[in-house]
């Protein structure tokens, strides 16, 4: 491939034509912003788009390259009890090293940037009793409770733990919050955390985890 301006036609039009599309192509890279007469013709052109994303030229149309910001994972890493049975409680999340684009306020999670999320949520819940405990959580966005986010789950024995999940994707407006909710129907449940074992060597694990990952604008 060409990576200067090719020279003056020489006789040879297909390659020289094909050599200059190149160029032309990656100097357009150079240019800045898209605009409404950019076509994607010629895959490989790179531009901004006007919300400040970069884009990239593939099979006739632009698509948005997604930079490494709003993902991460926040975890709870100690019990968690439900102080009244029936009544849904905000989690409070921890933030690990990996966090971009993602704000913690108490229980809320700040969206920095708006897009479109795929969030994997897990609870490992726990019973001190026999008797059947039912547990619930789902998400909520700004307060409001977001549809099709909940997890039923039970336990029938004493000292038992299951670690239950759900993926979900949300569509968010840069600054919206999430709240990940729970509750039990006896204070008997909990999310349970269990400290590392230094004689099997297993880490940690966690009461509950959030992997947070923005697919794209």
């Amino acid at each position: 491939m060409s990576r200067e301006l090719p020279p003056p036609y020489s006789g040879d039009t297909p390659i020289w034509a094909e050599d200059l599309n190149d160029y032309l192509g990656r100097a357009r890279s150079t240019l800045g912003y898209l605009n409404d007469d950019d076509r994607a013709t010629t895959d490989g052109i790179i531009l901004w788009n006007s919300a400040g994303y970069p884009v990239v030229s593939k099979n006739g149309e632009f698509r948005q390259i997604v930079l490494a910001d709003g993902e991460g994972t926040l975890s709870i890493n100690s019990d968690v009890t439900f102080a009244a049975a029936g009544t849904g409680y905000p989690l409070t999340y921890t933030a690990g090293p990996d966090v971009s684009g993602i704000n913690l306020n108490g229980s809320q999670i700040e969206f920095v940037e708006a897009g479109h999320y795929l969030l994997s949520f897990t609870a490992q819940i726990y019973s001190t009793s026999s008797a059947t405990v039912d547990f619930v959580f789902w998400a909520k966005i700004n307060g409001s409770n977001t549809p099709n986010s909940t997890i039923h789950s039970t336990l029938h024995q004493n000292a038992s733990a299951l670690v239950i999940g759900r993926t979900i994707s949300l569509t968010v407006e840069a600054g919206d919050y999430l709240q990940a909710f729970g509750a039990a129907s006896s204070t008997s449940g909990q999310l349970k955390a269990f400290a590392a074992n230094t004689i099997s060597t297993e880490p940690a694990a966690p009461a509950s985890t959030l992997s947070i990952t923005r697919l794209h604008q």
